[in-house]
């Protein structure tokens, strides 16, 4: 099996003029290996995050989220959509998450001043699960508290169309930093292609996250992921989406959050018109009445650049066509 290695996996943008590192079949499967967002800067809890002591911190945007790729996909070209299948998400046997002055939305707290007088580094111990390994692990948070890993995807996605774009804070319908906990195995991921082959880019794995990762970091930790690509061809999905196996999700960022919240249902009404035969006025009155229809915050952390992320989603029970 193809295989970008973690060595290999330290780009941190997408950048249409880089040289493909893997060139596959659509339907085949290969692997990546990533690293965590930190390059691996962080490995216990004395691992500050101290932008003077971080490599790649004297840099602007910082190097972070590195991430391999590109990936080209035989047969692939611009105005087609790219599907991305995850097939399995093996994370490494810790993970860890850092706040601190400056970071995040209490990063100058008055009110619990630890969290922004000093900086805190907290390291999870992950353990195997039925399976012997962490795909099916658990996460401890403390000698208390512990939950199922549910491993995802950060950062993903093709080359934009001109521009080169960082993977700390580049964002678009082409994908990137966008960490949504349902880029994960057993979901389709759909992508606008804008170049020859695609060019698609991966790293930034979750071990888990809570919705808007409130601090700007989550379980922050090194994988290997296994997947597949596969094409629509001739046509172009709006924004990213997600095909879940019993709902939707339309996904947006920008920043207000209501404005994402917003052009994500209007994508989500655009995909129940165009694909499954809904009138304008019934995909309208559906999105205000049905009461599975839900609106999911990603990511609203306040980062750099970073837009909100929010996806507008619906079960499959209502799709009749």
């Amino acid at each position: 099996m193809q295989r970008i290695t973690r060595e290999q996996a330290r780009k941190y943008a997408f950048d249409w003029k880089d040289e493909p590192l893997l060139r596959v079949r659509p339907g085949e499967p290969f692997e990546i290996e990533t690293y965590d967002a930190s390059t691996g800067y962080f490995k216990s809890a004395s691992d500050k995050a101290i932008p003077a002591l971080r490599p790649g911190f004297d840099r602007s945007p910082a190097q972070v989220n590195p991430i391999g790729g590109p990936v080209h996909v035989e047969g692939a070209q611009r105005g087609d959509t790219l599907v991305v299948m995850i097939e399995e998400i093996v994370v490494a046997d810790m993970s860890w998450i850092a706040v601190g002055p400056r970071r995040g939305p209490l990063g100058e707290s008055t009110r619990w001043p630890e969290l922004s007088a000093e900086y805190t580094t907290k390291v999870f111990r992950h353990s195997p699960g039925p399976s012997g390994t962490t795909r099916d692990g658990t996460l401890h948070f403390s000698d208390r508290i512990s939950w199922p890993i549910t491993p995802f995807i950060g950062t993903l996605g093709v080359a934009p169309d001109r521009e080169v774009t960082t993977s700390a804070d580049g964002q678009g319908d082409w994908g990137g930093n966008l960490d949504i906990r349902d880029a994960c195995p057993g979901n389709r991921i759909l992508l606008p292609v804008y170049h020859a082959g695609a060019l698609f880019y991966l790293g930034d794995v979750h071990a888990s996250q809570g919705d808007t990762e409130f601090t700007g970091t989550a379980a922050e930790t090194q994988a290997t992921v296994r997947l597949r690509l596969d094409l629509i061809k001739g046509k172009r999905v709006p924004w990213l989406r997600i095909d879940k196996p019993d709902s939707i999700v339309s996904v947006y960022a920008y920043r207000p959050l209501e404005v994402a919240v917003e052009v994500a249902t209007i994508n989500l009404m655009d995909w129940l018109i165009t694909e499954y035969k809904f009138t304008p006025t019934d995909a309208y009155c559906l999105v205000s009445t049905c009461p599975d229809f839900r609106i999911n915050v990603y990511q609203m952390c306040k980062l750099a650049k970073l837009n909100f992320v929010a996806g507008a989603e619906l079960p499959k029970r209502y799709l009749v066509t």
